[in-house]
């Protein structure tokens, strides 16, 4: 079952927010992808695009030149590596390598509108809003719905301080500014309450941040971060402070991970680097309810990214069953094919209505959208992973052949079962609201 095919059928969508998923979905075909997969070297991964010229990408030396100017910050920080230097006649970095930051790829979105309806001026972002954005755009494009997520994360927590968000948000919007959300470390990631980089006092109202972020979205690259740091000493979630600092502020460096999937994610060292009132993300230590806060709006929507994938891969499982022949029918005439198939798709729609329901708890204002969120997200990720995985089985050796649609899938969907709550995470605080 191919969902856009009857696209007003979704149950919880107005006719409206159906419609624009599929313009949101042809965008990302026609003029995301190709900026996407200009990233890749590998040729598979570019066959994904399609071949020949398409609509959008004539405008990519105007959209490059947007976002290399007035980034209102350093464009990234100096970069500090622990690997060997590489031998004087390797070459260097591309611009756009996988793991890098794509700007062409944002001041794509943010010529499609699609950041500032992620990003709204004068008014929270909608999450039904997020959710059929990341949906529509993970079915297409993961590096699309990936560079937009992050710049929604990271950007969100500025809407905390009127004057920081006025002097930022258009920037990021405009696909002009990459922001990025540092709250995990090497010994504090599902345990976020347990964050150790110092916030030492520097004066009336002044800090100097001391210690390392680790598994950073967007850094080293990014031009504003989140940073989420302790004020106060053995005070737990309660010490923790959310400032906005600025790339280029003095003693801030970092390095870039090479991961799994070839996104931007790096480590920051933070060697007294210089924050003030003026840098504050709501109140001081109240920075672990700016984290949470933000977490519960981007949790449903990382269940629709999930949705988005499992979807994709769903089509190109049921698609491979119909066309392929084996022991002299069709695939999908097997049961062993179809009953996967099945338990998938059904999966696939109850996931989906899990993300819309914490989606639209969120908008209203419920007071259960902790554990909806956390449903949502759990539900999601684990069947986008289990989606793929059924969908390789069924395509065989050929689906893992590098650049191939699923060998792509296989890669991405691994991660959102570990960000922004671990599966494990989401347990607990689903059981633990049972109890409230």
């Amino acid at each position: 079952m191919d969902s856009s095919e009857h696209p007003v059928a979704r149950f919880g969508l107005d006719p409206a927010r159906a419609a624009w998923a599929e313009e949101v979905r042809a965008i990302a075909r026609e003029r995301l992808r190709p900026l996407a997969t200009e990233m890749f070297d590998d040729p598979g991964a570019k066959a994904r695009a399609g071949t020949g010229a398409s609509p959008g990408t004539g405008a990519e030396g105007g959209a490059e030149a947007r976002a290399g100017a007035g980034t209102g910050g350093s464009g990234g920080l100096a970069v500090t590596s622990t690997m060997a230097p590489s031998a004087p006649s390797a070459p260097s970095v591309p611009a756009r390598a996988p793991g890098r930051v794509n700007r062409a790829l944002l001041a794509g979105l943010a010529d499609a509108g699609l950041i500032a309806r992620a990003l709204p001026a004068g008014r929270p972002p909608s999450a039904l809003d997020l959710c059929v954005l990341r949906e529509s755009l993970a079915r297409e494009c993961t590096e699309a719905e990936t560079a937009l997520a992050l710049q929604g994360l990271g950007a969100h927590p500025l809407l905390h301080a009127p004057a920081i968000a006025a002097r930022w948000l258009p920037e990021v919007a405009a696909g002009r500014a990459v922001a990025a959300f540092a709250l995990s470390e090497e010994a504090a990631g599902s345990d976020a309450g347990a964050l150790r980089l110092a916030a030492e006092p520097d004066g009336p109202g002044r800090w100097r941040l001391t210690g390392e972020k680790c598994w950073i979205s967007n850094a080293p690259e990014a031009d504003v971060y989140t940073v989420f740091a302790r004020t106060r000493p053995g005070a737990g979630a309660r010490g923790v402070t959310a400032f906005a600092v600025p790339a280029d502020r003095p003693g801030l460096s970092g390095e870039p991970l090479d991961m799994l999937s070839p996104h931007p994610i790096g480590r920051l060292d933070f060697d007294g680097v210089p924050v003030g009132t003026d840098d504050l993300l709501g109140e001081e230590a109240h920075g672990f309810r700016v984290a949470m806060g933000t977490l519960d709006l981007f949790r449903p929507s990382v269940g629709a990214f999930a949705v988005g994938m499992a979807q994709a891969a769903l089509d190109a499982a049921v698609a491979h069953a119909g066309e392929r022949t084996a022991f002299g029918g069709p695939l999908k005439d097997l049961q062993a094919v179809s009953h996967p198939l099945a338990e998938t798709a059904t999966r696939v729609e109850a996931a989906r209505l899990l993300v819309y329901a914490a989606a639209a708890a969120y908008d209203a204002g419920a007071p259960d959208v902790t554990a909806r969120a956390a449903m949502a997200k759990l539900y999601a990720t684990e069947t986008a992973q289990f989606a793929v995985d059924t969908a390789v089985q069924i395509h065989g050796a050929r689906a893992l052949r590098r650049g191939h649609l699923l060998e792509h899938l296989y890669r991405e969907v691994r991660a959102p079962r570990i960000y922004e709550g671990a599966s494990e995470v989401q347990r607990t605080i689903i059981a633990r609201e049972l109890y409230r």
